[in-house]
């Protein structure tokens, strides 16, 4: 089954021959590899590329170990390309297994690396250059170091419900409930029933996720490690703060002394595992006020699948997994998203009016456009929908405000102009936002 991933292919097709180094990163096993080494490739071939101008490199594979050494790689390359009037490709997939040595010149001096290498093939006027890396060894922030502005990074995420429904096709809703509780994860559509689904995605977190950030980080609690990351899936779409978990370990786990989990060691965990692409941040913003909260926020799954799956399958509340998909949505389609915070009139226990902090799920921004989202799974009555519609009021401007539903199916405008739209809808029509 090949799955269309035409959102990324495309912006690969846009970045060829800008003399960057195109850099995909992404969660693991979400499909950078094939991106690169199959729809890509088929992309060049059919302009007409020979395959003998297409320099690919599995470093992960035994084959290609010995261009591990970054020097070694470099000096191969370049005896292909230099002096040549043809045009080549160099495709590195797994680049993090790259090896740093020594400085042959300098050998006390600061060690070679493959951004070393890149960089000096970057020299080359008929080379473009694509690499794929695993999150563990090859974050954001070290490639925006490491390249110092010389590199287009593709960010590549686990199949959007659209991808998904286009390649398993048959009716929506039944495609949209296997989404909500298997994922997007590209392999989890060729495994050939549900406990072998469910078994793969259990196995992504115990053989590959946590043994990358353990390795990488050099971490020596791997037990606060997974309980940070079990309450970060127990309360996706909740407001949660470092203070909160580390007290809610120690309290539950009964530690004392030097077992003591800090918040400061939550927060490093929590941030390994933002880095890993695992989970994704969500500030409250002021609407009004116009600045951040500090603590809480809010954190989403990159994938419900896999959150679905560190849970056992056990916790699906719908709620807050549409929240997450929809949040994951609106990250794919490019937008900053922020928790929306807006006050209005309330009482107190004594009858006194006080000012009340009401949220708005999303404030989504693109392209200098905001748009305010809820994630509302039913609104059964009058009096849950005038609660859902009260933020919306309470923002004093005009900016476009949806409510995304699961219980109703053609969308609606109600008398205030806020759009009603099914959450099936919402995913498919990407001219919304």
């Amino acid at each position: 089954m090949q799955i269309k991933r035409d959102l990324y292919l495309n912006r690969l097709i846009s970045y060829m021959w800008d003399g960057q180094v195109k850099v995909i990163t992404g969660i693991r096993r979400c499909g950078k590899s094939y991106l690169l080494r199959v729809l890509f490739r088929e992309y060049l071939k059919e302009k007409g590329v020979e395959d003998g101008n297409i320099l690919s490199f599995e470093l992960d594979l035994t084959r290609d170990i010995k261009y591990r050494a970054p020097l070694l790689l470099a000096e191969h390359v370049r005896s292909k390309v230099e002096g040549s009037r043809e045009e080549y490709y160099l495709f590195v997939d797994e680049i993090q297994m790259s090896d740093e040595v020594p400085n042959p010149y300098n050998p006390q001096g600061k060690r070679i690396t493959f951004y070393d290498a890149l960089n000096d093939l970057r020299s080359l006027p008929n080379l473009d250059i694509y690499v794929t890396g695993s999150n563990s060894k090859m974050l954001s922030s070290d490639i925006l170091t490491e390249f110092r502005g010389r590199s287009d990074e593709i960010r590549v995420h686990p199949l959007s419900f659209s991808e998904y429904y286009s390649a398993v096709g048959g009716d929506k809703y039944d495609a949209f409930d296997d989404y909500a509780f298997f994922g997007g994860m590209p392999l989890v559509l060729s495994r050939p029933d549900d406990g072998a689904k469910m078994q793969y995605l259990q196995s992504l977190f115990s053989e590959v996720y946590l043994k990358d950030i353990l390795e990488r980080k050099k971490i020596k609690r791997g037990d606060v490690l997974g309980s940070v990351l079990d309450l970060l899936c127990s309360s996706i779409g909740s407001l949660t703060n470092p203070t909160g978990i580390a007290n809610t370990l120690n309290t539950k786990q009964r530690l004392n002394g030097d077992d003591i989990v800090s918040q400061n060691t939550v927060k490093s965990y929590i941030e390994h595992l933002s880095d890993a692409f695992l989970f994704s941040e969500c500030k409250r913003w002021d609407v009004r006020g116009k600045n951040y909260f500090d603590y809480p926020n809010k954190y989403y799954c990159e994938d419900v699948g896999l959150r679905n799956a560190r849970t056992g399958f056990r916790q699906q509340e719908m709620t807050h997994i549409m929240e997450n998909i929809i949040y994951n949505e609106l990250i794919l389609r490019g937008c900053a998203v922020d928790v929306g915070v807006v006050y209005g009139m309330g009482k107190n226990a004594n009858g006194h009016g006080i000012q009340v902090a009401r949220e708005i799920d999303f404030v989504a921004y693109s392209g200098g456009k905001r748009t305010y989202i809820q994630s509302a799974y039913a609104l059964h009555d009058e009096e849950k929908a005038r609660i859902e519609n009260l933020p919306f009021y309470l923002t004093g401007d005009s900016f476009p405000k949806i409510i995304v539903r699961h219980d109703i199916g053609k969308r609606w405008y109600d008398e205030k102009g806020i759009l009603n739209i099914s959450v099936i809808d919402f995913l498919l029509d990407g001219a919304l936002i």
